[in-house]
């Protein structure tokens, strides 16, 4: 440290405090400003930069809550589609139960119809046959009992007797 006090010479040191001002305002002027000008366009870069990165981040919960919300409401739609898909198909069966009874009450009433009709054609055919024998019988009766003259006036006289009293 001496030696440089004792080599100190005043003309240099004005020189070089002379050229350091000049380097300085030169480096000021020329490179000075393009590296702050640099610095700040890398500074704001990095800003818009990060208030792109800040509204993507809200976009994206944005869209994440719309997507739940359109996932709600789609869920919502299906369970409203199968609620009224289990309604028609449990109307459709309330309707082919009834259906049904009403088509077999119908057959059970047109079976107790035809039933009846057979019946009575039955009992008609029966009488017919009932009065068919009737005479059948009567006939071979009377001419059982009525083979003489005699029998045959009896007969009619009582026949008069008993159509009068009536």
């Amino acid at each position: 440290m001496d030696k440089l006090i004792n080599d100190f010479s005043l003309g240099l040191f004005v020189w070089m405090g002379v050229l350091f001002v000049l380097l300085v305002l030169l480096l000021k002027k020329y490179a000075w400003k393009p590296i702050l000008d640099a610095v700040n366009e890398r500074e704001e870069g990095i800003k818009k930069a990060l208030e792109s990165a800040e509204n993507a981040k809200k976009e994206m919960q944005n869209l994440a809550s719309d997507n739940e919300a359109l996932i709600k409401e789609a869920r919502a739609e299906r369970d409203a589609m199968l609620k009224e898909a289990r309604e028609i198909r449990e109307k459709m069966i309330s309707e082919a139960k009834e259906d049904a009874k009403e088509q077999g009450a119908k057959m059970i009433e047109n079976a107790v119809i035809a039933i009846d009709q057979e019946k009575q054609a039955a009992l008609a055919h029966l009488k017919k046959e009932v009065g068919d024998l009737s005479m059948i019988i009567a006939e071979a009766i009377l001419k059982k009992e009525l083979s003489s003259q005699d029998d045959q006036i009896k007969l009619v006289e009582g026949m008069l007797k008993d159509v009068t009293l009536n």
